[in-house]
């Protein structure tokens, strides 16, 4: 077995909710750091009249379809958070996110000269991980 990787995704938005989904089928450990009190990305930050501009069949995960309650074609943004809220349980990812944990920094750190200087051409050995690098995040 490889050398255990811990998992760091920020912001429980659509693609935080689907980043985390991913990596728990992939047997990963995640944890999701979101800055707010809830999850929903720019769904949660929104003014009252906010819709979908695409019909929400267009609009949804390919795994997990909108309830049929929703009967608009351009549901609003409550309606958009109730499906996301949905989501996260239904894949228990709500267990995974660490609300009002907002990351202020990220940094990579490194003993190897070479590495921390082609860390941006992935560790400057193929590999999306370097061998000898870590990721600490400040939250």
């Amino acid at each position: 077995m490889g050398r255990y990787k811990r998992i760091s995704i920020i912001g429980a938005g659509i693609s935080g909710l689907i980043a985390c989904k991913y990596t728990l089928e992939k047997g990963f450990s995640p944890i999701v750091f979101e800055a707010r009190s809830g999850l929903g990305g720019v769904w949660s930050q929104t003014i009252e009249s906010t819709k979908l501009q695409t019909p929400k069949d267009f609009y949804q995960f390919s795994d997990f379809s909108w309830s049929p309650a929703v009967r608009w074609t351009y549901p609003d943004h409550t309606k958009v958070l109730e499906y996301l809220q949905a989501y996260a349980v239904r894949f228990n990812i709500l267990p995974r996110i660490k609300f009002n944990s907002k990351v202020i920094s990220i940094d990579y750190v490194t003993s190897a000269a070479a590495d921390l200087l082609s860390w941006d051409l992935w560790g400057g050995c193929g590999e999306p991980f370097s061998p000898s690098g870590k990721w600490h995040l400040t939250v």
